[in-house]
């Protein structure tokens, strides 16, 4: 299939400036606040970003959700990591303790109170209708109660495919004000540093109270559309590695490519010398999860191979990928296992690869993203025909379509595509292929050709991108002009520029493309990149 280590990649450039600090209100009166409830610095525990905790008689609060693993040496004094605020103790206590914080208690009272004023006024978007598409967000009413989209969805009844964040429910009951999904969860973080310092212990508390509830975990706000790449942990004719902080900024997530077996179910990490040694290693991830990247650790390629045959190797590929991602600080892994790693229908890998990811999401936590990069046979050539590798990774995203952030399948170096919407195989590099594979991948689709037994239900569109090469060497094959991606974006997200293949309903959150490679993409001076990402920053 791959006729060479796979690996995708994107343009790199700087992220290596620093992580912006924080400003501090007034360190004084801001310490003495916190001392009291400031807890000391420990190793090995998981702080939230604006946290402040004391260290060597210093208060720091924390610039990213983060655990500081004693195995890495991080302690607050990590200025990528933490912000320092002033001293855990000292003589300002007089400053804020005089009368005039009591006194003016009431004038604050009617500051806040307007905000819960004006939530009672729901404005829904009509009543619920099965052949009406609703975009994430939307507000929807039926047999009295409000319910709100957590994504795209259409069909699925309100009253019967309702549950709480987190559920894989479609719709959850709506009791508060309309007000735009993902927006409010950042709200309460910096509610308590308004910079009148004689008044802020009474401001904070009634802020939060309005706050709804935090947005459902996976799925972005719409409209975030993200351009996702793969660098090389090794140097092929693209050039030697580079430092991740050498990434292009416009990428927004950086796929490390790739882990290796290192058997009975082990994963190992062995980090080229060219990414400028481990300590800059976590260093540059650390900081461009600082600036809301994503970074993740892949397992596969071409050559790649992973060894899950019985539960004893689960339980080694879960422990040992623990702990690769705790050491360097992967927000989750991307699976891209090929034709080497025996993904067939019927093989053991099927299901102990969804036991092995559930495993290592409930120890790492809400936080861990999961990608997935096959090679389109797996998966849409399951249309054609289901058995041996076509459309074996299909029950392998069924399983994991709750854990599953992105499925960025490659449209490369494979051939057409046949898809329920053509008589004959769509070409790679096309728009019409990369709108008709990715509709099947929202829509769902029935294995051969619509006849066979087994039922591909469809993924949100923010799970769904595409995966095409970065420029003319990074692949035999399935190259796209800038051109022709834009219009496949443009046609899927706003129903404009499409050809012979159009969706019913638009898909704008459509979460956007995946390239091999970043380290391609440097090589060719960040074309791909600085194209693709232009094209993003414009979908709705």
């Amino acid at each position: 299939m791959t006729p060479h280590r796979r690996s995708l990649s994107r343009p790199a450039r700087g992220l290596a400036h620093p992580l912006r600090a924080l400003v501090a209100v007034s360190a004084a009166a801001f310490s003495l606040q916190v001392a009291a409830q400031t807890a000391a610095w420990k190793p090995d525990t998981y702080y939230t970003a604006g946290t402040v905790v004391s260290y060597n008689g210093q208060l720091y609060r924390a610039n990213v959700n983060q655990t500081d693993y004693s195995s890495t040496g991080w302690n607050p004094t990590n200025a990528s990591l933490w912000t320092l605020v002033g001293p855990a103790t000292g003589s300002p206590s007089p400053t804020p303790s005089p009368s005039p914080s009591p006194s003016p208690a009431p004038t604050p009272t009617p500051v806040p109170s307007p905000s819960p004023s004006p939530a009672p006024a729901p404005a829904p978007n009509g009543t619920w209708s099965a052949t009406t598409a609703y975009p994430g967000g939307a507000i929807v009413s039926e047999g009295g109660v409000l319910y709100r989209a957590n994504w795209w969805t259409q069909g699925d009844r309100p009253s019967t495919h309702n549950g709480p964040s987190g559920s894989g429910q479609p719709w959850t009951i709506y009791s508060g004000a309309p007000a735009p999904g993902p927006s409010p969860s950042p709200s309460p973080s910096p509610s308590p540093s308004p910079s009148p310092s004689p008044s802020p212990s009474p401001s904070p508390a009634p802020s939060p109270a309005p706050t709804p509830a935090p947005a459902p975990g996976p799925a972005p706000a719409p409209g975030a559309h993200q351009l996702i790449g793969y660098w090389h942990n090794f140097t092929n004719p693209s050039g030697p590695t580079f430092p991740i902080s050498e990434v292009s900024a416009d990428y927004d997530v950086i796929v490390v490519a790739f882990a290796d077996d290192a058997g009975n179910g082990n994963i190992a990490f062995n980090l080229d010398s060219g990414a400028g040694g481990e300590a800059r290693f976590i260093a540059d991830v650390a900081a461009a999860r600082a600036k809301g990247k994503k970074v993740v650790l892949s397992f596969g390629g071409q050559n790649g191979t992973v060894t899950l045959n019985n539960a004893t190797q689960v339980s080694n590929f879960v422990t040992s990928v623990e702990a690769i991602m705790r050491r360097y600080g992967f927000d989750g892994i991307d699976i891209d296992l090929e034709s080497g790693a025996g993904v067939t229908s019927g093989a053991a890998v099927q299901t102990n690869l969804v036991t092995a990811v559930k495993q290592l999401k409930a120890r790492i936590g809400s936080g861990f993203y999961l990608s997935m990069a096959p090679e389109h046979p797996y998966v849409q050539g399951g249309y054609v025909a289901y058995g041996g590798i076509w459309g074996a990774y299909l029950p392998i995203i069924d399983g994991l379509r709750d854990e599953l952030n992105v499925l960025h399948v490659q449209y490369y170096n494979n051939g057409a595509v046949y898809t329920p919407y053509a008589t004959n195989g769509l070409a790679e590099g096309s728009a019409d292929m990369l709108v008709a594979t990715s509709r099947m991948l929202i829509e769902g689709f029935t294995t051969n050709n619509g006849t066979g037994p087994y039922v591909f239900r469809g993924l949100r569109p923010d799970q769904v991108a595409f995966g095409l090469p970065s420029g003319p060497s990074s692949a035999n094959s399935g190259q796209a002009s800038l051109a022709t991606i834009n219009a496949a974006l443009n046609c899927l997200t706003r129903l404009t520029q499409c050809g012979a293949i159009k969706p019913p309903v638009a898909y704008p959150t459509l979460r956007g493309v995946m390239t091999w490679s970043i380290n391609w993409d440097r090589h060719d001076g960040s074309t791909f990149s600085k194209g693709v990402r232009s094209s993003l920053n414009s979908l709705p």
